[in-house]
Order: C-alpha cells, then sequence, then structure tokens
C-alpha cells in the first residue's frame, strides 16, 4: 500500500475528522470566550476594584539599561489569563451537561409499544364476544 494512499485511509477516519472539527470549533470558541472576558467581564470587575486594568499589573523585576530593555513580570496577564480558563472551563462544563441531558430524555423515552401478535387479536376478540353473550343472557 502507498504511503499517500495509507494516509488518506488515516486521515479519512471518522475519529480523525471529527477530532479536526472539534479544535477548529474550539479555537473558534476560544476567541469568543476571550473577548468575553476581556471586553465585557474585566471592564466591570476593574471598574469595582478601582479603574484597574488587570493587563497593567506587572513587576519591574530589572529597569531598562541603555539597550537592555526591561525585565518586567506581567502578572496582570496571568490573571486574565485564569479568568479567561475559568469561564471557559465553565461554559465547556454547562455544554457537556445540556448534552447529557438531552442524551438522557433520548433513552428514557419509552418505545412506542409493539403491535399485538395475532394471538392477542384473536384472544381479544374471543374475550369481547364472551362479554357480548354474557350481556345477553
Amino acid at each position: 500500500m502507498s504511503m499517500l494512499k495509507e494516509f488518506r485511509e488515516f486521515a479519512m477516519r471518522g475519529n480523525v475528522v471529527d477530532l479536526a472539527v472539534g479544535v477548529i470549533i474550539g479555537a473558534a470558541f476560544g476567541k469568543i470566550v476571550s473577548s468575553l472576558v476581556a471586553d465585557i467581564i474585566m471592564p466591570p470587575l476593574g471598574l469595582l476594584i478601582g479603574g484597574v486594568d488587570f493587563k497593567q499589573f506587572a513587576l519591574t523585576l530589572r529597569p531598562a539599561v541603555g539597550d537592555i530593555p526591561a525585565v518586567v513580570m506581567h502578572y496582570g496577564i496571568f490573571i486574565q489569563n485564569i479568568f479567561d480558563f475559568v469561564i471557559v472551563a465553565f461554559a465547556i462544563f454547562l455544554a457537556i451537561k445540556a448534552i447529557n441531558q438531552l442524551n438522557r430524555k433520548k433513552v428514557e423515552e419509552p418505545a412506542a409499544p409493539a403491535a399485538p401478535s395475532k394471538e392477542e387479536v384473536l384472544l381479544s376478540e374471543i374475550r369481547d364476544l364472551l362479554k357480548q353473550q354474557n350481556e345477553r343472557i
């Protein structure tokens, strides 16, 4: 089997394609959540703590000297990324929870009753005829 044919079979397996779609959607979802955190959640939170933007929090370890740039620890960006992670994790939790509830509903739905067999139909007719005869007497 040629390497190209083998690679094509590998790449077209359902799991690989599903994984690729998941990664692409995940990347797009990550951008949406990052924007939600940076543009919607963090400004009011910064306002609550005195109008401070988390991205501005930094600790200068060594100031700039001549052509050598300063060494700065941007712990505010780290705090921002923690908020991003918590919100993404919570959003994924909610999505998984909703999917699980939908799957439970599908499983719990009772199957439609099977059509009665010929014997059951015949026995029902006999029962009905006997009831009619007893009512006449």
